[in-house]
């Protein structure tokens, strides 16, 4: 997948309130490119957690169209959405979903069997830059919020990707942890060519951007 296109898209829940939105991304034609990294700046109810969504295809409560390569999602089937986000799409969901009574290594595992994207040498090199390590065995859910997102960036490496999608990624990390993450996710990404498409309401990634919206 090369470009994601968004032509005139708004939440059903804004067109229903009649708000008048100030907005670089509803109501706008907007053109998301493999190989380019981009911001979308959100304040709170601004439909962030909506444009995830709607991307990733778990959503579709929007007028306009959303199109990849040229292709209205809305017409995608349920098979093609599953290959998708097996080789295409990858997002790192803001409240992470985990699997809490599972360990950090089991959670990353699951993705990796399911696409054999990585070796585990690799995924252990992940665990051991993000300072994690020691807790690879450890169930999620006895585990800090950050800790655990940094588990669930290292599911997100786990497959191939034409675009990942990082939804508030480093809002309860440390700035040294972020800058390890934002290198991991640089190299990978260059490494696919891939685009990146980063979600902030205020924390961001310390890294250059080609373009940076205002949702």
């Amino acid at each position: 997948m090369k470009k994601i296109i968004f032509k005139q898209v708004l939440p059903h829940v804004f067109s229903e309130s009649g708000d008048v939105l100030d907005s670089e991304v509803w109501k706008k034609d907007i053109t998301l490119e493999k190989g380019r990294i981009y911001l979308i700046e959100a304040a709170s109810g601004t439909g962030k957690s909506s444009f995830c969504s709607y991307l990733y295809g778990y959503r579709d409560d929007y007028s306009g169209q959303i199109y990849f390569d040229g292709q209205d999602i809305k017409q995608l089937s349920v098979s093609r959405w599953i290959d998708l986000r097996r080789c295409s799409l990858s997002l790192l969901f803001q409240e992470l979903r985990l699997f809490p009574e599972l360990t950090a290594w089991e959670n990353v595992m699951i993705k990796n069997n399911l696409t054999d994207y990585k070796n585990i040498e690799e995924i252990k090199i992940y665990f051991e830059r993000l300072g994690i390590a020691d807790k690879k065995n450890s169930l999620v859910g006895k585990m800090s919020f950050g800790q655990q997102q940094r588990v669930a960036f290292i599911r997100a490496l786990c497959q191939p990707f034409d675009f990942i999608f990082l939804d508030e990624p480093i809002s309860h990390l440390d700035e040294e942890n972020g800058h390890i993450l934002s290198s991991i996710l640089l190299e990978e990404t260059e490494k696919q060519e891939a685009g990146v498409i980063v979600t902030s309401i205020g924390k961001h990634l310390d890294i250059k951007y080609d373009r940076i919206l205002r949702l």
